[in-house]
């Protein structure tokens, strides 16, 4: 199966100092990088995902700003497609679906933040699309959520959303079991 794999929105503005730091960011994007030298060593497509805010009042991600950049642990090489996004929908007024059409790609193996999110919708379109998908669960990130007036820790945040994919829109896998699995790493 033609696979790629997508890095969603690993930029500054989610790490320690940025304007939208997520919780475990660093250890998110460490595995990203694992799974992007894992698609570089099998020449699997990487597709780095960036999101550039054009809404009015938006605090992160701004046009021109450190922290709408990718991050150092995800940088892309020259020549990996790089897809700037206005939505948390990575599919949504994108060149994103042509691109993977035009490569036979059916399988996405899916990385990034937040988890709540940009990786939610973007998985669930994909799937939509008629697209396989799994997705790392130690490779993305989230931080907490309020409802009325109940904080929503971090952690259930993430696990909520990805037991919600799991399933019906992915195949759910740590960083270390996809890295591990035969299926993804014949010998």
């Amino acid at each position: 199966m033609k696979t790629a794999v997508l890095l969603i929105d690993i930029q500054n503005d989610y790490f320690p100092g940025g304007a939208m730091e997520c919780v475990k960011s660093i250890k998110a994007g460490e595995n990203a990088g694992k799974i992007l030298q894992w698609a570089r060593d099998r020449r699997v497509i990487p597709i780095h995902i960036r999101h550039i805010s054009t809404r009015p009042g938006a605090s992160f991600f701004l046009p021109g700003t450190v922290g709408s950049e990718i991050h150092e642990l995800v940088s892309p090489l020259s020549g990996e497609r790089i897809i700037i996004k206005n939505f948390p929908n990575s599919f949504r007024e994108t060149n994103l679906e042509e691109i993977l059409r035009e490569n036979n790609i059916e399988r996405l193996i899916i990385t990034g933040m937040m988890t709540h999110m940009c990786i939610d919708t973007t998985t669930r379109a994909a799937t939509d699309l008629g697209y396989s998908c799994i997705l790392i669960h130690d490779a993305c990130a989230t931080r907490e959520l309020t409802f009325e007036d109940e904080r929503v820790p971090s952690h259930y945040v993430h696990a909520s959303f990805i037991s919600s994919l799991s399933g019906l829109y992915a195949r759910i896998f740590s960083t270390e079991e996809f890295l591990s699995n035969q299926e993804f790493n014949p010998s």
